[in-house]
């Protein structure tokens, strides 16, 4: 969260990550509640790599708030994020373009404060391994930078459940590893954060 002042008006930008239209709106609806008593609650999301993309003026004149905030988490090739833009009217109108500055340097203020982290798509396997290999294996796995482990899961055998860059090439590793006896199986994909 950032806090921007213009002519006495605060600017409070929170960022959320939200993964699809119903979870921001949830959110959305989460932070008017908790920010009650603000002038306006100004919002903007984008999803789905770009394809969805919403934006909210909220009481401000017509493109001067929400269009800003979305256009600069466009431009800095953001998705799956929400922005809201708190304002506390301080007394002096900005005017138009004004307010499109105040928004849009607000959201860019705190994308610059929060940082940002760039997200992939990697196949996920499920890796199955007897238990006198398991315990190496896991080592080695947690050491390799392309490989993200989700989880382990302990019956007959131990399963790997994981994200790779390259699943043909991590099939190859894990079966000079284990000297053959592991079971490779492809189970969709995944995002990772890189």
């Amino acid at each position: 969260m950032t806090e921007t002042v213009v002519n006495r008006s605060r600017f409070v930008c929170s960022l959320y990550r939200v993964a699809s239209d119903a979870q921001a709106r949830e959110r959305i609806a989460s932070h008017r509640r908790e920010f009650w008593d603000a002038t306006h609650n100004c919002t903007a999301y984008v999803l789905d790599e770009g394809r969805i993309a919403r934006s909210s003026d909220d009481g401000e004149p017509a493109g001067t708030a929400g269009l800003p905030m979305l256009e600069v988490l466009r431009g800095r090739g953001l998705t799956e994020v929400l922005a809201v833009v708190t304002r506390y009217f301080g007394g002096v109108k900005l005017g138009a373009g004004g307010l499109v500055r105040a928004y849009g340097g607000a959201v860019s203020a705190a994308v610059d404060a929060a940082g940002v982290v760039e997200l992939a798509v990697w196949p996920r396997l499920l890796v199955r391994v007897d238990y006198g290999v398991a315990g190496s294996l896991e080592g080695l796995l947690r050491l390799r930078e392309d490989v993200r482990l989700a989880g382990v899961s302990f019956t007959d055998v131990v399963t790997f459940d994981l994200a790779c860059a390259d699943a043909e090439l991590l099939a190859a590793w894990v079966a000079g590893q284990s000297a053959g006896a592991a079971e490779v199986e492809p189970a969709g994909s995944v995002r990772v954060e890189l």
